[in-house]
């Protein structure tokens, strides 16, 4: 996994202190120490976006959704890895075909601005364990593909700053090329064993902090390269991974980045309130909502690229999703996915830009909540981790 490198030996910032928390049944892991007029400033940038944008990208979207002529069952062309499940060593030789020449980020970041979005986010590992970037920490990276060179993330990351877009970046917990990741020996799909990886030594050896250890130094790694404003978690449901483990680490890259915010798949989605709540492919009802949190849908059926993938959305109907997500307090993060050569597909940017229009002739007010609580554990937590370990993978 490493590049003739040894691992840095990580000391997570703050180790598992409990504190009572007043109003609750069962003492809470603290989180960093953050007073609620910090919690509520550094969110403030947050709650005035109301929309953005999400960009999945990776080595499934040369496939398309196809491997060696045949076709992925599904929606979803980012699972193709699991759905078909390729072998890690020829998933890893797609990698060597891995040449997006066509990408370009201006143009992807300045369709976003003209349509009224304010953020981006990208996927720079997705469930694969393909990096988008030159790590440290493992070939299995963009370094390691006729691509090298390139720095998609830096050049995201360069426009946004030019048209004034905050830049964020998704990040799995899940890992299908790490190699302490086996998946499921349940009788189901496939989807769903690669989808629910075991450790392989089965929590009995040193597996998990072997793979926390470098699952943070790469966090910690993207934060010193690229300063994101978001880090995007997916992932975290599977069984060997705590809401504890999601504190530790969002402590630590808290201790890294002092702005950074995160959405509450750090943890456990039902058991964090932090920083942010996020729901894909439908939202929440305002008057249950006390948190900041925000809606990510497809333009199409598929996050990343999928060949024939042709039922798009149309523009009003993005706007009034756009419209009623806002005005039930939260942001939209609506999704493209660019081809195996970068360029996004002509039918997703003429419906953003249309909806675009559509804003920019009606906009909208957003209802802007104001949380009384920091971040923090779900009251019951634990109870609510359990009932979350059959959640259906779905990014």
């Amino acid at each position: 996994m490493s590049k003739n490198q040894p691992w840095k030996l990580l000391t997570l910032a703050l180790g598992m202190t409990v504190a009572a928390n007043i109003g609750t049944a069962e003492p809470q892991p603290a989180f960093v120490e953050e007073s609620l007029e910090a919690y509520n400033e550094r969110m403030q940038w947050f709650v005035d976006a109301q929309y953005g944008m999400f960009i999945h990208f990776g080595v499934y979207s040369q496939l398309g959704g196809e491997y060696k002529g045949k076709k992925m069952r599904g929606n979803y062309s980012e699972w193709i890895a699991a759905n078909m499940e390729i072998p890690r060593e020829e998933y890893a030789e797609v990698i060597k075909d891995f040449n997006p020449s066509q990408f370009d980020a201006d143009l992807i970041v300045s369709t976003a601005k003209a349509a009224g979005m304010q953020y981006l986010v990208i996927t720079s590992k997705h469930h694969d364990g393909f990096c988008l970037w030159d790590s440290e920490y493992t070939d299995f990276d963009v370094a390691s593909t006729p691509f090298k060179g390139r720095d998609i993330l830096a050049e995201l990351n360069e426009a946004c700053k030019k048209h004034g877009l905050k830049f964020g970046l998704y990040y799995s917990v899940l890992d299908w090329n790490h190699p302490t990741q086996v998946p499921s020996l349940q009788k189901k799909t496939p989807n769903w064993r690669w989808g629910r990886t075991f450790l392989a030594d089965r929590g009995k050896g040193s597996d998990k902090q072997t793979y926390v250890t470098y699952q943070t130094n790469q966090l910690l790694e993207l934060i010193e390269k690229y300063d994101p404003s978001i880090l995007w978690f997916d992932g975290e449901w599977v069984e060997w991974w705590t809401a504890e483990d999601g504190i530790e680490l969002y402590n630590a890259l808290r201790n890294a980045s002092s702005h950074v915010i995160m959405n509450n798949r750090v943890g456990k989605r039902k058991a964090f309130e932090a920083d942010f709540l996020t729901k894909e492919q439908r939202h929440f009802d305002a008057a249950k909502v006390e948190n900041h949190w925000e809606a990510c849908y497809t333009t199409n059926k598929s996050w990343g690229y999928r060949k024939g993938d042709d039922e798009w959305k149309d523009a009003a109907s993005v706007y009034e999703k756009l419209k009623d997500v806002n005005l039930k307090g939260g942001n939209l993060l609506l999704n493209v996915g660019p081809d195996g050569n970068g360029v996004v597909q002509e039918e997703a940017f003429a419906i953003i830009l249309e909806a675009g229009k559509l804003l920019k002739a009606n906009p909208i007010e957003k209802m802007k909540p104001t949380p009384r609580k920091v971040p923090r554990l779900v009251d019951g937590y634990k109870a609510k981790v359990k009932q979350a370990i059959n959640v259906t993978p779905g990014i």
